[in-house]
This record gives structure tokens, sequence and C-alpha cells, in this order.
């Protein structure tokens, strides 16, 4: 969790250094740095509500340590994944709370312009979806082996 919360935060005061407010570099193309200042949540919504996006994500980052605290020996997949949604939400929290906005500047096409942060939080959300997926097939087959042991 350390390693993506000190990158995150390494990318973003980079970019604030070297990238002024509002510039992209390169000027065009698929793939640029963007520096804006994003005071809302994911694709832009909830602009202006800090206040409100501070508690938001302090009530995720209770809900992913409650999460792991109910496993009694969590996986290498539950970890990581749990570890990177907590970096980016500790990342992004941290500059509401010093800055009061998230510098976002990674700007790939159509997309809404993100950062590390939101990236690592996708990641372990994708990385847990697949962990559950994958506990309940595993509890699938156990239960079919359960089932032809009973039936011989």
């Amino acid at each position: 969790m350390l390693v993506g919360l000190g990158g995150d935060q390494l990318s973003k005061y980079l970019i604030i250094s070297w990238l002024p407010l509002g510039t992209s570099w390169p000027q065009e193309g698929f793939f640029r740095f963007t520096h804006i200042a994003n005071t809302g949540s994911a694709f832009g919504l909830f602009g202006g509500q800090n206040a409100p996006l501070i508690v938001a994500s302090l009530i995720g980052i209770v809900i992913l340590l409650a999460y792991y605290r109910s496993h009694h020996s969590p996986g290498i997949l539950i970890r990581t994944s749990l570890g990177l949604m907590l970096a980016g939400a500790f990342g992004n929290l941290l500059d509401r709370l010093l800055v009061g906005h998230v510098t976002d500047f990674i700007d790939v096409g159509p997309w809404y312009i993100f950062n590390l942060a939101d990236s690592s939080i996708v990641v372990g959300i994708c990385m847990l979806a697949f962990a559950v997926w994958r506990t309940k097939q595993d509890d699938l087959g156990s239960e079919i082996v359960d089932q032809t042991d009973t039936d011989g």
C-alpha cells in the first residue's frame, strides 16, 4: 500500500511542479499529461463537494479495513486488491485534505482525466471482483465434489 501511495503522491508532486495547471503535454495526441484540479469525484461528478467527498473517502477506507479484518487469512489476491484500493483512497484523500482538490493528469483519448490513485482503485476493484468470483467457483466445485461423494 505504501508503494502505491508514495507513487501517487510523487507523480502528483511532479505534475504540479512541472506542468502548469490547465496545460497539456504534448499539446495534442491520444495520450497526454493534462494538469487539472478536480474538485469532484470520478468523472467530475459532485464538483465542489470537497467535505462530503472527504467523509465518503473515510467511510470507504473504514469499509475496506473492515473487509480485510473479516478474512482470517486473506490470500495474496485479496491483500493486493485491498492494498491498491486503500492506497488510491488515501492518495486522493490526502489531496482533498491538503490542497482542497485532487490533482488529475493522465489524459487518454475520450476518457476523463485521472491519476494513479484512481487507477489503483479501479485495478483493486477488478482484482477483488476476480478473487470473489474465483472463491465462488471453488466453493461451487467443492459442493459438486461433496454431492458426488455422498451419492456413491
